[in-house]
């Protein structure tokens, strides 16, 4: 349990909210040291020992730590004096140095959290600015790691690029599960079975990567010479890593430039 309070802007959306039932459920803080807030003045997160205000600058005022968990183009408009608070931005193509001189605060973080803190599984990349202390940069491991892992990078351009990797959640497997079961069904093979062979794919199968190298598991499945490997092949040979490697450059140019505040 930590001592400081933490308030999260936006912490009844879907990302603060995970976040905030998460910190509530392991125990991280103190009943009443998480203050969320919104228009209503009313969210059933208040039953679990979260505060609630309705106005930003109040719990700004009131918090140790403030998580923004806002859309970036809201940003623009969240008008807070933050100064001698850790400001922590979960949003994406919005720099430091932005968020440090709208927020006036000097010591800010930026984090890169997916859709899978609803399952506590997330990856959360984060990065902190030089106005950071060592025993908050515990603080915001241990506040990740309520909704799966985290790790500390040392350049924000990292954050940027990752948006665009671990920061798509599920979007990459769900393109890929789409695109098996809509290859299967022009194969003649009936939807409701395409749909069940893909998501084993793509959902249950892969957990065996939770344990294994897939370098590892990628050569053995070749090295048999078999169906595996010609489909491995003719992925391969459509320059399947290179499509990737598109798809998350193109990613990244916007999160580092097309959302800059």
């Amino acid at each position: 349990m930590i001592n400081e309070t933490v308030g999260i802007i936006g912490g009844t959306g879907w990302l603060g909210g995970a976040i905030a039932k998460a910190v509530l459920a392991k125990g991280l803080v103190p009943s009443g040291n998480l203050i969320i807030s919104n228009r209503s003045g009313n969210h059933p997160l208040v039953q679990q020992g979260a505060s609630l205000v309705t106005d930003n600058q109040d719990l700004v005022d009131r918090s140790d730590v403030v998580i923004i968990a806002v859309r970036p183009e809201q940003f623009a408009s969240l008008n807070i004096n933050a100064t001698g608070k850790t400001v922590i931005s979960l949003m994406a193509g919005i720099t430091a140095q932005a968020i440090a001189t709208q927020s006036m605060s000097s010591a800010v973080v930026r984090a890169m959290p997916n859709a899978a803190v609803e399952i506590e599984q997330s990856f959360t990349p984060w990065y902190c600015s030089g106005g950071v202390e060592a025993t908050t940069k515990i603080l915001v491991q241990r506040l990740f790691e309520c909704v799966g892992t985290a790790a500390e990078v040392q350049a924000e351009d990292f954050i940027d690029y990752l948006s665009a990797l671990s920061g798509t959640g599920p979007a990459f497997p769900a393109l890929l599960m789409t695109a098996l079961a809509n290859q299967a069904m022009l194969a003649g093979i009936p939807g409701d079975i395409a749909q069940l062979a893909a998501k084993n794919v793509v959902v249950n199968s892969s957990q065996l990567l939770a344990s294994r190298d897939a370098q590892q598991m990628i050569d053995t499945l070749v090295a048999y010479r078999g169906v595996t490997a010609a489909a491995l092949q003719a992925m391969t040979q459509g320059h399947f890593e290179e499509q990737i490697g598109r798809a998350l450059q193109a990613g990244a140019a916007v999160a580092r430039t097309g959302l800059q505040a």
